[in-house]
C-alpha cells in the first residue's frame, strides 16, 4: 500500500513538472519613455490600448512616478505589458496597426523597449 501511495505521488508530481514544461511563456514587453511633446505622445496614447488588446495583451503596470531602489531612472514613463506568450507580444510589435503608433511614438518621445520571455 505504501509503495502505491509513493507511486501515486510520483507519478502527481511528475504529470504536473509535464504540464508546466508544456506550457508556452508569457512574453512581457518593458518599456521606459522620456516624453518630448505631450500634445503628440496623446495622439499614442489615445490609440495604443485599442491595439494590445487586439493583440491580446494585457497592461500590467505603468509609472510616471516610480520608486527608485538603485541608480538612476531617467524615463518619464515606465509600461509593462504582458502576452501569452514571446510570439504573441513580437506579433503585436511588429503589427502594422503597431508600426503606425511607433512612428508617432518616435515624434513623440524618447523610448527603450525589450521583450522579456517569462516564466510558465
Amino acid at each position: 500500500m505504501h509503495r502505491t501511495l509513493v507511486a501515486l505521488a510520483v507519478v502527481a508530481v511528475m504529470g504536473s513538472a509535464v504540464s508546466l514544461v508544456a506550457q508556452n511563456p508569457p512574453g512581457y514587453i518593458v518599456a521606459t519613455v522620456t516624453i518630448t511633446d505631450q500634445e503628440a505622445y496623446g495622439a499614442y496614447r489615445a490609440g495604443v490600448g485599442a491595439v494590445i488588446s487586439e493583440h491580446g495583451g494585457e497592461l500590467i503596470a505603468a509609472s510616471s512616478n516610480p520608486t527608485v531602489l538603485e541608480g538612476e531612472w531617467e524615463a518619464t514613463t515606465t509600461v509593462i505589458l504582458r502576452f501569452d506568450s514571446p510570439a504573441k507580444a513580437l506579433a503585436w510589435y511588429n503589427s502594422d496597426a503597431y508600426q503606425e503608433l511607433v512612428r508617432i511614438r518616435q515624434t513623440a518621445a524618447n523610448s527603450d523597449f525589450v521583450m522579456l520571455e517569462g516564466r510558465p
